[in-house]
């Protein structure tokens, strides 16, 4: 069953307004719109695409070879709509470049969090796969953030992420009514080791495995409400840059290999 065309134009992507053509195969995803401009300044001749609700896009190149960056705004639903539509123009392989909160004690502000996987704590997922399926990042995204990381002499901490729909959820679980829930899996993500905690991994994980494309996340670590709630020094960070030049210098390395 063909799906009702809501653009009114049949290779118009309803919610990014992009077409064919209109993107490379490699997208780097912020989830703040305004981060894309900022992104767009790694590439040469970059040119702004579209700019439809949360969702901005620029075109350029690295390397000769044709890339993008558009910003998913925040969470697993607008999250997936850009990945669908973005696969839909040609795109086949994501870096989500976002920021995050630490969990383990180790993981501090202005620290690299790699994602190696993500914990279904959200709702978009389980649209696409029953629960049991894991979100799992692509071993070359992931190889090629880590060997970024490893290159420009960055502090990172590749593991398991988890991801959530309610962001006061994380960071006032004792006044929702749900406290009781929040806590307790609070707990259970410390003890099993889990790095940090934001909300898109899990959603471009999932929907990314069945739409056949590689998807990684890297994020920018703004402090850690384990480390402040422990009385340790918590530095707290919101300069994106680090993370997005591991995101970029990933890029450059998958094209290279993919080249080869």
């Amino acid at each position: 069953m063909a799906m009702q065309n809501y653009s009114g134009e049949k290779d118009l992507q309803y919610h990014l307004q992009i077409r064919p053509g209109d993107v490379g195969k490699y997208v780097i995803m912020p989830g703040d719109p305004k981060r894309c401009a900022k992104i767009a300044e790694y590439f040469d001749d970059a040119k702004l695409v579209a700019d439809s609700r949360e969702f901005v896009t620029y075109t350029g190149y690295l390397d000769g070879e044709k890339v993008s960056v558009t910003s998913t705004g925040i969470g697993g639903p607008s999250a997936s709509i850009a990945l669908e539509e973005l696969v839909n123009c040609g795109a086949d392989t994501f870096v989500r470049v976002g920021t995050c909160g630490g969990i383990e004690i180790n993981v501090c502000g202005g620290d690299a969090v790699i994602a190696t996987g993500a914990v279904r704590n959200e709702g978009t997922s389980r649209e696409y796969a029953p629960i049991e399926f894991p979100a799992v990042a692509d071993i070359e995204v992931t190889n090629a953030l880590i060997k970024a990381a490893k290159k420009l002499d960055f502090t990172y901490h590749a593991g398991v992420v988890q991801c959530k729909d309610a962001f006061y959820g994380q960071h006032c679980p004792e006044r929702m009514p749900v406290s009781y829930e929040l806590l307790n899996k609070w707990e259970a993500w410390k003890r099993l080791g889990v790095k940090a905690s934001e909300m898109e991994s899990a959603a471009i994980f999932v929907a990314g495995a069945h739409l056949g494309v590689r998807c990684g996340s890297v994020f920018l670590v703004v402090g850690n409400q384990e480390r402040q709630a422990l009385g340790m020094e918590n530095n707290i960070c919101h300069d994106t840059e680090g993370a997005i030049r591991i995101g970029v210098e990933a890029l450059r390395i998958m094209i290279a290999e993919d080249k080869n």
